[in-house]
């Protein structure tokens, strides 16, 4: 089965060997995504409410460059500097997710990429 490379400039370029998404049949695998403004390319300061916001509008762009919206996903992972900062995550995540939310896990990490609180990645099917 072939892959289609996903790419928008709505959303951050790759900061390194990957791809924003590929897409292989009916199912769009979407990178994780950190709070990088994709205007300026840098970090969203204000901590981590801000940053998830910032996570989940990069990934609605990816979402809409793969002709797929938040309710084609079926599976996401959140990845958390602070497990602490588990609730503030999951309101912002929850008013992307209003309804039908995918399954998903949540873990906390030793550190993420540029020092950000969150990185979420997402599976679609569309």
């Amino acid at each position: 089965m072939a892959k289609e490379i996903i790419h928008t400039d709505q959303a951050p370029a790759a900061v390194g060997a990957y791809s924003q998404a590929v897409k292989t049949g009916n199912t769009v695998y979407l990178s994780g995504q950190i709070a990088i403004d994709p205007e300026t390319q840098e970090i969203i300061e204000g901590g981590v409410e801000k940053q998830a916001k910032r996570v989940l509008e990069n990934l609605k762009a990816v979402l809409a460059a793969a002709d797929c919206t938040f309710k084609d996903v079926v599976k996401s992972e959140i990845f958390l500097d602070n497990i602490n900062d588990f609730s503030a995550v999951n309101d912002i995540y929850a008013e992307y997710f209003q309804e039908e939310p995918p399954a998903r896990a949540c873990v906390e990490v030793g550190s993420l990429p540029k020092g950000v609180a969150v990185e979420i990645s997402l599976v679609a099917v569309k």
